[in-house]
């Protein structure tokens, strides 16, 4: 509902640190110089993989997803648009938000079926709002971006803020919609933007921990929209849905639509699932939230690793405790930062599905592996994660990889394809950092890690 500020460079970069915690019930997640660095790159196609869980498991997932909000706070009815839906674009939007909207709204009409269009006129059902960071943190301080309801401005959201009709709880039914999203930051912050809060503007409000493989999820591992968001979202306009459902209505309705948009789901087992507590989220907001002292934040955090143990998780759940407390020690303990990532890769390799939260833990491992002069270890380690980190549309991730794999070369003598690779680099950091001035930053800290580079051998 909110995206988190900061929470996405936290989770893609080796060496930043964190912020943020998600404003109760709102729905949430650059401008480029010219440059002298290599022309930006972008993703050409999407690569969504479709859901692996039995419809049973979906379909709980479902109704958890759209009758409860992020605070726990239940809704009574089930709403969506009625009409088409009409997008419009406003505000300052830099270049690459045009071209990212288009292949979104592409997506969810072709993998959601979704009847949605983009109009450069008259009133449409949502209005994307182009606006700078610092306007976006007066209105709600702990945002990148956000979705409000029955507003098409930042300005009238201000005014309606505390009136009923900009209250999830009390919608009924949809038909005009706010997004606000950024201008000056990096162009995937933006696009990621776009694609969780367009899709919580259509869809579901809620997101949930236990989900692997969504966007729906405030530990924003999946930033674009995945093969199971796309059947949420499709289930969400199955013809037997309307607004004003109760949970128990849309519950019956359900094995039949999963049945006939997800035939593959309708024959595997139930797996049973822990509930994500509230405590565990209060830990996990805590700890990469700006408003805590740092030993509150790894006190937070080592909570949440104990909480999950107690649960006897073993999902991913587990793994991303071990994960923020690696991130939290690494700069003062690597060792035991290391050992940290270590137990949460032991978790992960053992979890279908969850092969982009590997690669960012080995972005950790691999970082650490060359600043021990490790570049063979830091090559294997690295180079497996390239294409999961592609295939999720990531260019912050796949770029630290690749200067991560760039210095392991080099470390291991291979001079040429450690430019090639580095070179190569650049065009994804472009998109995926923003400005000249980040990505030299995100190469000179990823080259400091080099001890051979320290010595000048």
């Amino acid at each position: 509902m909110i995206r988190p500020a900061l929470l996405s460079l936290f989770m893609t970069t080796a060496l930043v640190g964190c912020d943020t915690v998600p404003f109760e019930d709102t729905p949430t997640r650059a401008k480029i110089a010219d440059s002298s660095l290599p022309p930006m790159k972008s993703f050409a196609s999407a690569r969504p993989a479709a859901p692996t869980r039995s419809n049973g498991n979906i379909a709980a997932d479902f109704l958890d997803l759209h009758f409860q909000l992020e605070s726990g706070r239940v809704l009574p009815v089930f709403t969506r648009f009625e009409t088409p839906i009409t997008v419009a674009v406003t505000g300052t939007p830099p270049s690459s938000l045009g071209s990212d909207l288009t292949r979104l709204l592409s997506r969810l009409r072709n993998e959601a079926g979704i009847d949605i269009r983009q109009v450069s006129s008259g009133q449409a059902n949502i209005t994307i709002e182009a606006v700078s960071r610092s306007e976006i943190r007066k209105a709600l301080p702990q945002a990148a971006c956000f979705v409000v309801p029955n507003v098409s401005s930042l300005s009238e959201f201000r005014r309606a803020r505390h009136q009923p009709r900009t209250n999830w709880a009390l919608l009924r039914d949809r038909s005009r919609l706010g997004v606000f999203v950024p201008n000056d930051a990096s162009p995937q912050e933006i696009r990621d933007c776009l694609h969780e809060e367009l899709a919580q503007a259509i869809g579901p409000l809620n997101d949930l921990y236990r989900l692997s493989d969504s966007v729906f999820n405030d530990d924003n591992m999946h930033t674009v929209l995945t093969g199971f968001d796309m059947l949420i979202l499709r289930a969400t306009y199955a013809p037997e849905l309307r607004s004003g459902m109760t949970r128990s209505e849309v519950a019956a309705r359900l094995p039949q639509i999963l049945a006939r948009y997800n035939p593959q789901g309708a024959g595997l087992p139930v797996q049973p699932y822990s509930p994500t507590p509230r405590e565990w989220v209060s830990y996990i907001q805590q700890a990469l939230g700006p408003n805590s002292k740092p030993e509150q934040r790894q006190r937070a955090a080592a909570n949440a690793v104990g909480l999950a143990q107690q649960m006897n998780w073993t999902d991913h759940r587990r793994a991303f405790g071990h994960y923020i407390l690696g991130r939290m020690t690494q700069g003062h303990d690597p060792v035991i930062a290391q050992r940290h990532y270590d137990t949460a890769r032991h978790y992960l390799e053992r979890m279908p599905g969850s092969h982009l939260h590997q690669a960012y833990v080995a972005a950790q491992m691999a970082a650490y592996d060359v600043a021990m002069g490790n570049g063979q270890k830091a090559l294997a380690t690295v180079t497996p994660h390239l294409k999961v980190a592609a295939d999720a549309e990531n260019a912050a991730l796949l770029s630290t990889l690749m200067l991560i794999q760039a210095e392991a070369l080099e470390l291991t003598g291979q001079h040429d394809r450690a430019r090639a690779v580095r070179l190569d680099s650049l065009g994804w950091a472009r998109y995926g950092f923003g400005s000249d001035w980040a990505v030299r930053a995100k190469m000179r800290d990823i080259a400091a890690l080099n001890p051979e580079r320290k010595t000048g051998s």
